[in-house]
């Protein structure tokens, strides 16, 4: 019986202390480049920001109830949202493309902007951090669940067939619980992204909240209490995270390590048959994203001076005498957001790959590294954003930095889950050979990786697009992010509504572009995921 305890405190140990050490580590470098800059005020210590805490903690505590009551209602909505549509998916088969696709661009919106529209829907109260946190979580949950409800093994299915079930029983008896362990890691997601949609709606005209704090803290240069708040936020995302993967872990030991989109079907139709039904996909989407937009405000009689219809961001952009001048102006905040989003992007990416596989051939290395990367994974980008700014200022550079913040620590994690995933049998066979370990990672590993490249990959777009409208909205006064806070204090609700229809229409077909993209190398390296 001492020797069964032992194996597993033998394997917690050195993590345990890794962890330790890593954060040691981080929290030394942090105050030694501390009081190297401080003659710059850019940079507060974790001496300063613990004093500040302890000086303010009457403050920071009452905010940080409000936004952690906003995020948890949001957290319990927004899952609630993504189980039920992952059930109507698997009950309703034909109907999958098509919610998926609606789920897919509700997930696009750009929060900075839904949060000022569902400010003047809901007036004031907790309605727009509420629904921002759900927003922020759905997809999340979604995805996994629907993986999860898929992979229930066929022998469990045809034991409730044999029984004369049907398909509810079928999902709430088997499905359930084959999908429990995938929803747990999109839970473990979904709790710092919650805490996230919280700030962001603060930032739309709470009077109360962690998001107003910063506000007032970085429009005040207040040096201190922006890295107290950032520090605060990272703190309970981390906790989050860590918390909801630790029950996960303890009741479903086997949960799944990547999360992957659902394998595409092949169903032996021809190039042209793909690319028509793919059309027809595209189209039926777009009309029910109309109708659903001009449904709920007709619906809700929402007063069209702020509510705009689909047909006023025609007439806005297409009919009215000024459409050209419209469409110019927009145009361009695209173009200077895309700038930055895309060299951000494709930065995160490769960054995350490149060190995922030096992570392989350094375990040591990854040990002490991987605690920091997971618990920077779960730090909120209103609050990492302002920072980045401060230090690297309002130009190319801190907007694309922190662009590649948000995309790199989540492509890591998933790219070295991914290189592990590599089968045994070929490593034994590269082993058998005495191939260097650098030719192993090229050839036997990075394919093994590649789907779970893609799916970090996919879900990195939207994550692009929030962190550079962040980004642009709090501090660099250019883009699509800047354009739309203009709009907002100046009441323009058409250029807002042409925004927020511009950007989710980029976010979406940037996805598609990078599926597509998926399918093609997946179909060379690895063909499995795409049958």
């Amino acid at each position: 019986m001492t020797q069964t305890l032992r194996a597993p405190l033998m394997t917690v140990a050195p993590r345990a202390t890794m962890a330790v050490l890593s954060l040691i580590s981080v929290l030394v470098g942090w105050e030694i480049l501390a009081r190297a800059l401080a003659s710059t005020y850019l940079l507060a210590g974790p001496v300063d920001v613990t004093r500040y805490l302890i000086e303010n903690s009457g403050l920071m505590l009452r905010a940080l109830s409000v936004t952690l009551y906003e995020a948890m209602w949001g957290f319990v909505w927004g899952n609630l949202a993504g189980i039920a549509l992952a059930a109507l998916v698997v009950l309703v088969p034909r109907f999958e493309n098509l919610v998926q696709s609606l789920a897919l661009v509700v997930f696009c919106l750009p929060l900075v902007a839904t949060g000022p529209i569902l400010r003047v829907l809901y007036g004031p109260g907790l309605g727009p951090q509420v629904t921002l946190a759900a927003l922020a979580v759905y997809y999340t949950t979604f995805v996994p669940t629907v993986v999860g409800l898929r992979a229930t093994p066929s022998t469990w299915l045809d034991l409730v067939a044999s029984f004369g079930h049907g398909r509810w029983k079928e999902l709430t008896v088997v499905r359930a619980m084959a999908a429990l362990p995938y929803l747990v890691v999109g839970l473990q997601i979904a709790a710092p992204a919650a805490f996230l949609g919280a700030m962001v709606g603060e930032f739309t005209g709470a009077e109360r909240g962690m998001g107003v704090l910063a506000i007032q803290a970085m429009r005040s240069l207040d040096v201190q209490a922006t890295w107290a708040l950032a520090t605060v936020a990272s703190l309970v995302s981390i906790l989050a995270y860590l918390a909801v993967g630790g029950i996960g872990k303890y009741l479903w030991p086997d949960r799944p390590s990547i999360i992957m989109a659902s394998p595409a079907q092949n169903n032996g139709s021809g190039r042209w048959a793909k690319w028509l039904k793919t059309c027809g996909l595209g189209l039926a989407t777009l009309v029910a994203v109309l109708i659903l937009w001009w449904g709920l405000f007709e619906f809700f009689d929402v007063n069209s001076f702020f509510a705009k219809r689909p047909m006023d961001v025609w007439s806005y952009l297409v009919t009215s005498p000024k459409a050209l001048e419209h469409r110019l102006v927009l145009w361009e905040a695209m173009g200077e957001t895309m700038a930055f989003a895309v060299p951000g992007y494709l930065a995160g990416l490769l960054m995350g790959a490149v060190l995922a596989g030096v992570f392989v051939l350094m375990p040591n290395l990854a040990g002490l590294v991987l605690p920091v990367s997971i618990a920077l994974r779960s730090i909120p980008i209103v609050t990492t954003a302002p920072l980045i700014v401060l230090c690297l200022g309002r130009g190319a550079a801190g907007t694309i930095t922190i662009v590649a913040v948000m995309i790199f620590f989540p492509t890591l994690i998933a790219c070295l889950q991914g290189l592990r995933q590599a089968p045994g049998q070929i490593l034994d066979v590269f082993n058998s050979f005495a191939t260097s370990p650098l030719r192993t990672l090229f050839l036997a590993r990075v394919p093994a990786m590649l789907p779970a490249f893609f799916a970090s990959a996919r879900m990195a777009v939207p994550a692009a697009i929030l962190a550079v409208t962040v980004a642009e909205w709090l501090s660099t006064g250019t883009g699509i992010g800047n354009l739309m806070a203009l709009t907002t204090s100046t009441s323009d609700y058409n250029m807002l509504y042409s925004s927020i229809a511009a950007v989710t229409g980029l976010s979406a077909l940037a996805y598609a572009a990078v599926g597509a993209l998926e399918r093609v190398v997946l179909t060379i390296y690895a063909p499995e995921q795409v049958r």
